[in-house]
């Protein structure tokens, strides 16, 4: 790691990546291409500290106090469920191979099996238990054991297709070592670009080095723009409207959560880890529905003193007709009536009845982008 950047997220950054080891005689586990990215994620040090599915003690660390068993900041369990053949499978087994489909890839050390608590998992980390918020309806949907065990990769798969612009925090680093950035804000997406998450992000332009631009690439509710048109939508904008030598733009792969508050402190670790020394949380970061107050993804900072990586909080920018101009409330002095409020739900229902979006609410380019595909959104 070179130095003079931030450290990451509890003071190293992971490396699980080993070359092929003698593998006979070990038990086959297949685990599904979600649960792969997971394991890369963990073997590439984007989830550091983490070098593996969690164990029990910072299982439920992680639940009731958010952080691990150490007191490192952490919100997000990351673990992995099986069902109880698959337990029993596993419960006298020390190592087992791990492949997808016929692809093997990479070695669990499993260490624990362990019982969990659904409904407390739920409430922990979602706030609620309703059966019709996204992550809880994941919840109620794992099995019954979960398996605790560090992991080791020795195939990655290739950076293709919509992994193209995929990147390692190592890789980062050393872009952000190169460009000789101090100073990098981290900008968390799952929707395409706007005018004022451009706005947003050039405000964060104008006080540091570089703007790290990480759109998060996986599963997302019904509705949510597709991974392809996010990336090809920030392609296009970066191409035509930022100063290329200050922007670094890579893919996140990972699913959302819809945790509100505590999955906007697991974005800001895992922007740590990437090499950023601030984090923009905006409004309603990582909400869904009405299951979240707008700043309270802001509010739950105050609880982490320690996480090092600074949250750069910024209340909603909308187009003021009347200054004609993006604004929030702190520059704004205009009552209600002259602001237009921007969203990613606003456009999905503006692209969805193939209303074309006005040049201030978005860039021609990613308009017609969006307006030209046959299915831009994640379909049941």
């Amino acid at each position: 790691m070179s130095q003079g950047l931030i450290l990451p997220h509890g003071g190293s950054l992971v490396n699980s990546c080993i070359a092929t080891k003698n593998l006979s005689g070990m038990t086959l586990f297949n685990v599904p291409n979600s649960i792969r990215t997971e394991i890369e994620n963990i073997a590439e040090g984007v989830l550091s500290p983490l070098d593996g599915f969690m164990d029990e003690n910072d299982f439920e660390s992680v639940l009731k106090d958010g952080r691990l068993s150490d007191g490192t900041p952490w919100t997000i369990p990351i673990v992995l469920d099986v069902n109880e053949l698959t337990a029993r499978k596993l419960k006298d087994s020390n190592d087992v191979l791990l492949s997808t489909g016929e692809d093997r890839f990479g070695i669990l050390h499993v260490t624990d099996l362990y019982k969990f608590d659904r409904k407390l998992m739920a409430s922990s980390v979602y706030g609620t238990d309703d059966p019709n918020h996204p992550g809880v309806k994941k919840v109620n949907a794992m099995d019954d054991t979960l398996v605790a065990g560090k992991i080791e990769v020795f195939s990655m798969r290739e950076n293709t297709g919509i992994r193209r612009f995929r990147s390692t925090p190592s890789q980062t680093r050393k872009e952000i070592s190169r460009a000789n950035w101090k100073t990098v804000a981290g900008f968390q997406t799952r929707n395409v670009p706007h005018n004022a998450h451009e706005m947003l992000q050039k405000a964060a332009l104008n006080i540091y080095d570089g703007l790290f631009i990480n759109p998060l690439i996986g599963k997302k509710k019904t509705g949510d723009f597709t991974d392809e048109m996010i990336i090809k939508a920030y392609d296009v904008l970066i191409r035509n409207y930022y100063q290329k030598s200050n922007v670094l733009f890579a893919t996140l792969h990972t699913e959302m959560r819809y945790a509100g508050p505590r999955e906007a402190i697991h974005h800001a670790i895992i922007r740590k880890n990437f090499g950023c020394t601030h984090f923009i949380v905006g409004r309603d970061h990582a909400g869904v529905g009405h299951y979240y107050s707008p700043y309270a993804a802001h509010e739950i900072f105050k609880d982490y003193p320690d996480l090092d990586i600074q949250p750069l909080f910024f209340s909603s920018f909308y187009y003021c007709k009347r200054c004609i101009s993006y604004a929030n409330e702190k520059t704004c002095p205009h009552p209600p009536e002259f602001r237009e409020e921007l969203s990613g739900t606003m456009i999905r229902k503006m692209v969805s009845t193939h209303q074309v979006p006005e040049k201030y609410l978005m860039r021609p380019e990613v308009s017609s982008l969006i307006i030209s595909s046959k299915n831009p959104f994640v379909q049941e």
